[in-house]
């Protein structure tokens, strides 16, 4: 019997996407060391993200943008992205269990086969494994995003709001990749509107 868990990165960062990925696993098969991928280090994350990929029965990834985080929230971004990685997945699981209180929005193809499982990243592996391929995925996004705009250290704190992160967008203003609904982005955008040295492009 299969058992497929979906779970998603990225909720609380002020910049880049969220992130889900859909994971199928064979029951009586674990995959050692899985757990909430928050618990594990960036090394162990990687190597049990190529376990997973290899030996899971398949996997999905979905995103989410920054433009339809702003457009549609961050809570119903991250159910869009969580539909899409269930969406990609080649077979549905009699069981699929989704991190969380709630479940996406899915078609009645899918009745009864999704289950919400509150702490389920750290309780049932498919969604651990899930939580695993989804960090990994959007920590690569990230550093790529870190590359095209190195200012902000986005390949340190993945566009977490820290202290750096934040001095960051104090000292440069948001970039494109910022979420613009999210309060330290959208006050550091005024502030540099109301600067005295902020000039309108082409200006």
């Amino acid at each position: 019997m299969f058992l497929g868990g979906v779970d998603e990165a990225g909720r609380g960062p002020l910049a880049g996407p969220v992130v889900a990925a859909a994971v199928v696993l064979e029951r009586g098969s674990p995959v050692p060391g899985i757990r909430d991928s928050k618990k594990l280090s960036a090394r162990q994350r990687e190597r049990l993200n190529e376990v997973i990929r290899k030996s899971a029965v398949s996997w999905a990834i979905g995103i989410a943008s920054v433009t339809e985080i702003d457009e549609l929230n961050i809570l119903h971004a991250s159910m869009l992205a969580m539909r899409r990685a269930i969406e990609g997945l080649p077979e549905i699981p009699a069981v699929l269990r989704v991190d969380g209180n709630r479940c996406p929005d899915m078609g009645p193809e899918f009745a009864g086969s999704l289950q919400a499982l509150v702490g389920g990243d750290d309780i049932c592996p498919a969604i651990g494994a899930a939580s695993i391929v989804a960090k990994v995925e959007r920590d690569a996004i990230m550093d790529d995003l870190h590359r095209e705009f190195p200012a902000y250290g986005f390949d340190r704190h993945r566009g977490y709001p820290t202290a750096q992160h934040r001095q960051a967008l104090h000292e440069h203003g948001p970039a494109i990749v910022h979420r613009k609904s999210f309060r330290p982005v959208a006050e550091a955008a005024a502030r540099r509107r109301n600067s005295p040295a902020f000039r309108e492009p082409g200006a």
